[in-house]
C-alpha cells in the first residue's frame, strides 16, 4: 500500500516552465565535474532526478533510456540527452529536443572547459612541479593502458569458456 501512495504522489514537473528547465540544466552542470570515469559513475544522480525527484520517467522507462544510449555506438554521457528527451516529451517534440541538447551541453560543457584551459596552459607551464609529476615515468603509456586492457580481456573470454557462459539469448 505505501509504494501505491508514492506512486500516486509523484507528478511530473514540467519543462515547459523556463525556471524550472534552468533548474534542471543548472542541476547537469552541477553534476559534470563529478562525472570523473565517464557518464556511468553518475547513473544512480541520474535515476534519482528522473524517476524519483522529478517524476519525468518510471523507472522501467529509465532503464529502457538507458539500454538504448549503452546500445548506440558514443560516448555514455548520451544517456543525459536521452533523459532530457524523456523529461520533456510530454510537451512536445521541439521543446523534448531542446531539452535534450540543454541537457547534454549541461553535462558536457564544463568538462569540456576545463580540459581547454588545461591544453592551453600547459605549454606555459612546463616547469611547474605539478607538470613534472603529471609526466612522471609512473604514468602509464597507452601502450600499457591497452596491454593491461588486452590481458583482462583474455583473462574474462577465457573463464567464460570454461564455464559454458552465454548469455540469455544463446543456447551453450
Amino acid at each position: 500500500m505505501p509504494a501505491l501512495w508514492v506512486a500516486a504522489a509523484c507528478t511530473p514537473a514540467s519543462l515547459s516552465d523556463l525556471s524550472r528547465l534552468l533548474q534542471v540544466i543548472g542541476q547537469f552542470l552541477s553534476l559534470s565535474l563529478f562525472s570523473l570515469g565517464g557518464g556511468n559513475t553518475l547513473l544512480a544522480e541520474y535515476h534519482q532526478l528522473a524517476v524519483d525527484q522529478y517524476c519525468w520517467l518510471s523507472a522501467r522507462q529509465f532503464a529502457d533510456l538507458y539500454a538504448l544510449a549503452e546500445a548506440a555506438p558514443g560516448p555514455s554521457s548520451m544517456i543525459v540527452g536521452l533523459l532530457g528527451l524523456g523529461a520533456a516529451w510530454r510537451e512536445g517534440p521541439g521543446w523534448a529536443l531542446l531539452s535534450a541538447c540543454a541537457a547534454e551541453l549541461a553535462i558536457l560543457l564544463p568538462s569540456t572547459l576545463v580540459m581547454v584551459l588545461a591544453c592551453l596552459s600547459w605549454k606555459r607551464l612546463a616547469q611547474s612541479p605539478l607538470r613534472v609529476a603529471l609526466s612522471g615515468p609512473w604514468v602509464p603509456s597507452p601502450s600499457a593502458s591497452c596491454s593491461l586492457w588486452a590481458s583482462r580481456s583474455c583473462a574474462v573470454l577465457t573463464r567464460m569458456a570454461r564455464e559454458c557462459w552465454c548469455p540469455a539469448w544463446c543456447a551453450c
